[in-house]
């Protein structure tokens, strides 16, 4: 078998890419995408403005890619996991998986934060598509979950999907880091034992006679 070497100067053009996404990625998370300009960008990958239109000619087009590739690896980190294993163990798993990536400053806000950007991405091809599939495999699983009888049927498809995209940007998730009383690892347990659990008791559960 050939293979095929990549030249160093695409290599060092993808670096510099990957580079420029996570800087993105940690921009929209501690501002958001209205405050985040390109110089912003620039500035924290340590390249000149110029260079940055290289790689991406607006805004809307880092935000996309950034997002893009967020819902890329969700996708990756599902297909890890065992075929036999329990739906609703999956779902704990993914959101566990990203609040860490929050930890990390790997996680954006949700574009519903910015109704500008819902509609720059409506528009991005590959985002769309990536996250097309992502809805997909989240409403499969939570059906999947409710066959296995591991959800209760108080709470609609659509509320539990759409937990699963905005935990992972809770702003609780700040203030338990800035008050330092607990580890990442006991923030992610609890908070996902808050969602998928909730926060009542097996007594508090029991119906009232």
């Amino acid at each position: 078998m050939i293979k095929l070497k990549i030249p160093f100067k695409k290599q060092q053009f993808d670096a510099r890419e990957e580079a420029i996404i996570d800087a993105v990625n940690h921009l929209l998370s501690d501002k958001g995408y209205d405050l985040m300009t390109m110089d912003d960008v620039a500035d924290a990958v340590g390249i000149a403005k110029g260079s940055l239109y290289k790689h991406f000619s607006s805004k809307e087009k880092l935000a996309a890619a950034a997002l893009t590739r967020l819902l890329k690896a969700t996708l990756e980190e599902l297909d890890t996991l065992p075929e036999d294993m329990p739906a609703i163990d999956k779902i704990r798993h993914i959101l566990a998986w990203s609040l860490r990536l929050r930890l990390q400053g790997g996680v954006p806000h949700l574009p519903s934060t910015s109704r500008a950007l819902q509609r720059s991405l409506m528009l991005n091809f590959d985002y769309v598509t990536v996250a097309l599939r992502i809805n997909k495999r989240f409403y499969a699983l939570v059906a999947t979950a409710r066959e296995q009888g591991a959800l209760t049927a108080l709470v609609p498809d659509d509320v539990l999907v759409y937990t699963l995209y905005s935990r992972a940007c809770d702003p609780t998730m700040e203030f338990l880091v800035r008050d330092q009383r607990l580890s990442h690892e006991q923030i992610v347990d609890a908070m996902v034992h808050a969602t998928i659990g909730g926060f009542l008791s097996e007594q508090a559960r029991a119906p009232v006679a």
